[in-house]
């Protein structure tokens, strides 16, 4: 039986989606690789339409489980930016929980440690790797670190 797993990491003002369908071999497909922008205007607003993108996306692709890239706090300190990912994330959470999907919020250091040996910026770097999983050149170098979230939380 197949999974399709949604991997998702977001930043201030957008989301990396990327859709991975996992056959009974192990062997993935690519179904999506998305960058969804939130819309300029009142933030709140913007929230209410990326929930239900979000929300309809998972819904209408049948997809099975979410892998959402937790916060973390970064040396340089907490900025604007830092908060604003943190809301949409938070947005993003809610719609994924709302869908019925099995959804998992990890940490980047967490796939490290659960996937390998290497830490995620070094899988997220490697050309063989990601030739390897039969995803270059179709998977954007920026959406690997979401689809690595999949690959770390299927182990």
């Amino acid at each position: 039986m197949s999974e399709t797993w949604i991997g998702i990491t977001v930043s201030g003002s957008d989301i990396t989606l990327v859709n991975l369908q996992f056959g009974n071999n192990d062997e993935c497909v690519l179904n999506d690789d998305l960058t969804w922008s939130l819309q300029k205007g009142e933030r709140a607003a913007a929230y209410a339409v990326m929930y239900s993108t979000v929300l309809n996306y998972l819904k209408e692709n049948s997809i099975d489980k979410v892998v959402i890239k937790k916060s973390a706090l970064s040396r340089e300190g907490i900025n604007q930016s830092h908060l604003d990912a943190a809301e949409l994330r938070g947005v993003v959470m809610a719609a994924a929980a709302k869908s019925s999907c099995e959804t998992r919020v990890i940490s980047k250091a967490h796939a490290s440690r659960t996937f390998g040996k290497r830490n995620t910026d070094e899988y997220v770097k490697d050309e063989i790797f990601w030739t390897d999983k039969s995803l270059v050149p179709k998977l954007r170098k920026g959406s690997r670190e979401a689809a690595f979230l999949i690959f770390a939380a299927r182990k």
